[in-house]
């Protein structure tokens, strides 16, 4: 099966998902993809420097996977719902051929994240359309069907009122956590701009003690969270607990 997962910046991945792309790996294609370059991320590179650092350590975490990465190159804080984009969302998922999609929460404290979410749902529904042109060289052919569509966590688990998220589904990471922990220590660049931007020193920690939370729902060590979009020519089946049987528990109807 060929799973997508795709977010806003270099890290959002890691920090949000890792654990259960992990567990999926060994016997999916996996192709993990950022809108951004996360070239705003930085306090001591300059723009251009850090738009080159931090696409290779997202490639970097994508590769203990065994997966490829794929950067569609807008700047950070310039995620936004226009046409031009929409369409290359759409021929990036014609070119993935995704079964599974998982990308950002559609509510969240930033915009970029938000407009990921937005990007890639319409994606899910353009990309199978026939009559639907991206207008890219060589376009890929329309998808078969509609991908199954699963938002993970918003950061710190809650909204942008501060009010928590409530997962559909919990899935229990913690066997997985060295991987998940290793693939965002390959984003060296990040620890020192959250200490400077967002005042946060821990970088891993903190991923830990989100994952710890979403655990303690289902009383494991650690965990991450999911919801599935059901909307209208959506897939509604219950795709995490087709690939993950156990490791995944369902909470909400």
């Amino acid at each position: 099966m060929r799973i997508l997962a795709i977010h806003a910046h270099p890290d959002d991945i890691e920090f949000l998902m890792g654990g259960t792309l992990a567990l999926l790996a060994p016997a999916h294609e996996l192709t993990l993809a950022t809108f951004t370059n996360g070239d705003c991320g930085s306090a001591t590179h300059t723009r251009e420097e850090i738009g080159r650092i931090r696409p290779a350590e997202a490639a970097a975490a994508a590769a203990l996977l065994g997966a490829r990465y794929v950067c569609l190159g807008c700047h950070d804080l310039e995620v936004d719902f226009r046409d031009e984009l929409r369409r290359e969302t759409a021929e990036l998922l014609r070119r993935v051929a995704p079964d599974v999609v998982f990308t950002a929460s559609p509510q969240d404290y930033m915009v970029d994240h938000e407009m990921a979410s937005a990007l890639v749902r319409d994606a899910c529904f353009s990309a199978p359309v026939p009559l639907y042109a991206t207008g890219r060289p060589e376009a890929a052919p329309p998808l078969a069907k509609v991908p199954y569509l699963l938002y993970a966590d918003p950061i710190e688990l809650t909204d942008y009122f501060g009010r928590p998220v409530e997962p559909m589904f919990v899935v229990d990471v913690s066997l997985t956590m060295d991987t998940k922990t290793a693939m965002l220590a390959c984003h060296a660049s990040q620890r020192e701009w959250l200490r400077k931007h967002h005042g946060i020193d821990a970088y891993i920690e903190t991923m830990k003690h989100w994952s710890a939370a979403r655990g303690a729902l289902i009383g494991a060590p650690y965990a991450e969270g999911f919801r599935q979009h059901l909307g209208h020519s959506f897939p509604r089946g219950d795709i995490l607990a087709a690939l993950l049987g156990d490791k995944t528990r369902r909470l909400q109807p």
